[in-house]
């Protein structure tokens, strides 16, 4: 990183955030010599980032709306612990016009830009209202100021599908639909409107012509107060699920020098025609042809942002943090040189193989992978658990060389060493992600994920026989540690061993239909020979090399392997074989028992969150994909459907509650005539 020189009108920094991000800014606020202050939740109260900071301050309960939204909550903060500023970093309030004024007016320093830049950057209507003022190219669309569903359902009807349905007021996926066909835009509208006013307050809508397969391509700006822009280069944050970014790396794959420059300028244009100040965002969507269009300007540091850092060497929250000062950047642009390839990928709590659905929970482990050129941004830590109140992204790992192969090797190489166990994660995906010959060329789009992955690549398979067999063979080793300490005066020598003949030991897991009812038979000090008895034509030899910590290598069939493991209960192992990770119950342990799914005509909650409409009563009749509830979760809404045809029988929730994952929301009776008709079949 290169030295930032720092003068000291403030020395205590306030933290409005939490989790990653919040650790990420105490770490360099600290290194520069500030006192830091966290804010925490109910929910937060033991997390990462308050143990991180000199000091930290309650703000309310768990639900955002509770705490970390509640701007007066924030300053009230501040004044107790004698903060002198505040930084917002991302998320939450750093991009509330509101909130940053609150902030000035408090007397405080708003590490960030003023609030009539936000104000006017932050609704995507005016902005672009104002982009197109500055002669910066815009996609063609409707940001009129007329919000009736008439007045969006006429102006949509001129836009050329399929079309894309935002929220004027936020960003991140939220409030935001594509629409194909002319008769599902009201349905959008209302859906996109609702997800707008619960997320951002403002249901207020932008329609735009879907531009199909661009590259998202970003610009990082900085400004100081002295009318002094500059662009830090390019992102690339094409690989995109729902909106939301997965994969981000700079410099963008296909960027040239003069194309760089010309998005360079125009994302200084807009900075400036806001006068504005600190590190902002210019989203740009670029095409095959090497048009770019104005997406929206985010004005506030970015999640993506250590991928900058990487090439340019800059520390770009110190940089804030010198520029709130109201010193000068002390950078022209042609100190700005890039050098080398980083790749950011986020790992966030959710199930890709049910369509990427947030999941909340313990983390049982937490252990990210390391090496040369790796970096982790984190803010979990084991022990704790993922609440269903906050965004799912949990850590970014960047990989960073001189050449983008070099950077994407290196990452992929800490991934297969991470290991988040305790809550279904993405972490299988993100190396698939980086696999996929699509990626490795440099020409993933937005379209990426849709393209290059089948149905089967995010299904959740079952743990391979070899893996199983690994982790039957560190449960056993487990065990044995056990009883040995439970023992005296027993020789280690005689484990696996009786008066008669060797101890064969056996090991039960089940992965849905998939069985390994394994027979673990010692041949030698260590090594072991395992047989399916469900399935005799499976077998392999295991020697376990060494187990330390929740890390052992093992030879299977003679080739290296390496593991991490975790026991959080008796008949429960998590086990992670070369990034390959699964749970591994013992049914013999667990008295043959098993957790079976939800079937039938069964609704249940798909995650922790609060029933925002229930479409159905008792006594209706319903059709396979039918809607039956909207629940609002970690910011997003999600649609429930109905699976089967039937009648709905009883209803067990009403809108507006709460409820946990597999909670019974209804249950769906199949008509006689049609459970005749399956038993035919």
């Amino acid at each position: 990183m290169k030295t930032i020189k720092t003068a000291t009108p403030f020395n205590r920094i306030l933290i409005a955030n939490r989790g990653e991000i919040a650790c990420r800014i105490i770490r360099t606020a600290k290194q520069l010599g500030y006192h830091t202050v966290a804010v925490y939740s109910d929910a937060d109260i033991a997390a990462p980032h308050v143990q991180m900071a000199d000091d930290a301050v309650r703000i309310g309960p768990g639900p955002v709306g509770e705490s970390y939204l509640l701007a007066e909550q924030i300053l009230q903060a501040a004044a107790m612990s004698g903060a002198e500023a505040v930084h917002p970093g991302y998320g939450f309030l750093s991009e509330n016009a509101d909130f940053a004024a609150a902030v000035e007016a408090a007397g405080l320093v708003f590490i960030g830009p003023d609030a009539a830049a936000i104000e006017v950057m932050g609704n995507k209507a005016e902005a672009k209202r104002r982009m197109i003022a500055a002669g910066v190219p815009c996609v063609p669309g409707y940001e009129g100021r007329d919000q009736s569903d008439a007045a969006l359902l006429a102006e949509g009807s001129k836009i050329e599908l399929p079309l894309m349905v935002k929220a004027a007021a936020g960003g991140g996926g939220r409030g935001m639909r594509l629409v194909h066909r002319a008769e599902d835009l009201a349905n959008a509208l209302k859906l996109a409107r609702a997800e707008a006013e619960s997320a951002f307050g403002s249901g207020e809508l932008i329609l735009e012509k879907a531009i199909i397969k661009p590259r998202h391509v970003e610009v990082q700006v900085f400004a100081d107060s002295q009318g002094n822009t500059l662009y830090l280069g390019e992102r690339d944050c094409s690989v995109q699920r729902r909106h939301q970014k997965v994969v981000e790396e700079a410099p963008c794959p296909i960027m040239t020098p003069e194309l760089r420059a010309k998005m360079g300028e125009a994302a200084v244009n807009a900075a400036k025609s806001v006068n504005y100040r600190g590190a902002g965002t210019v989203e740009f969507l670029l095409d095959a042809r090497g048009e770019f269009y104005f997406l929206e300007m985010n004005t506030r540091l970015q999640v993506e942002h250590p991928v900058t850092e990487m090439i340019t060497g800059l520390d770009l929250v110190a940089l804030q943090i010198q520029v709130a000062q109201g010193l000068p950047l002390g950078l022209t642009q042609s100190d700005i040189t890039l050098e080398g390839h980083a790749i950011e990928v986020r790992l966030y709590t959710e199930d890709p193989s049910q369509d990427f659905l947030p999941a909340s929970g313990p983390v049982d482990l937490w252990r990210p992978g390391s090496g040369v050129g790796v970096r982790v941004d984190s803010g979990i830590q084991s022990g704790q658990s993922i609440s269903p109140f906050y965004d799912p992204m949990v850590a970014k790992l960047i990989g960073y060389g001189p050449t983008r192969e070099v950077a994407r090797l290196r990452l992929i190489g800490a991934l297969r060493e991470t290991a988040l166990f305790g809550t279904p994660n993405n972490l299988k995906f993100l190396i698939q992600c980086l696999e996929k010959q699509q990626f490795i060329d440099g020409e993933a789009t937005t379209a990426f994920i849709a393209e290059a992955f089948s149905e089967e690549d995010l299904q959740s398979l079952p743990a391979s026989f070899a893996d199983s067999a690994v982790a039957a063979v560190i449960d056993l080793s487990l065990d044995h540690e056990q009883l040995m300490s439970r023992s005296l005066q027993v020789s280690a020598s005689l484990k696996d061993w009786s008066s008669a003949s060797a101890l064969v030991s056996r090991k039960q897991y089940k992965f849905g239909d998939c069985v390994y009812d394994l027979a673990v038979t010692p041949i030698a000090a260590n090594t072991y020979r395992l047989t399916c008895i469900n399935n005799p034509e499976l077998s392999a030899e295991i020697e376990l090399l060494s187990r330390q910590d929740a890390l052992a290598v093992a030879k299977v069939n003679g080739i290296k392997q390496h593991a991490i493991f975790m026991q959080p209960k008796k008949g429960h192992l998590h086990c992670s074989v070369e990034g390959r990770s699964a749970l591994y119950r013992d049914r013999i342990v667990l008295d043959g028992t098993a957790i079976e799914g939800v079937g039938g005509g069964r609704v249940v909650a798909p995650m922790h969150g609060m029933l925002l409409e229930v479409l159905v009563k008792s006594g209706d009749s319903v059709k396979k994909g039918q809607r039956l509830a909207v629940l609002e979760a970690m910011k997003m809404h999600y649609e429930i459907l109905a699976e089967i045809d039937g009648t709905v029988g009883e209803v067990m929730v009403a809108a507006g509650t709460q409820v946990a994952a597999d909670d019974l929301l209804l249950d769906i009776v199949i008509p006689e005539t049609a459970m005749a008709d399956e038993g035919e079949k």
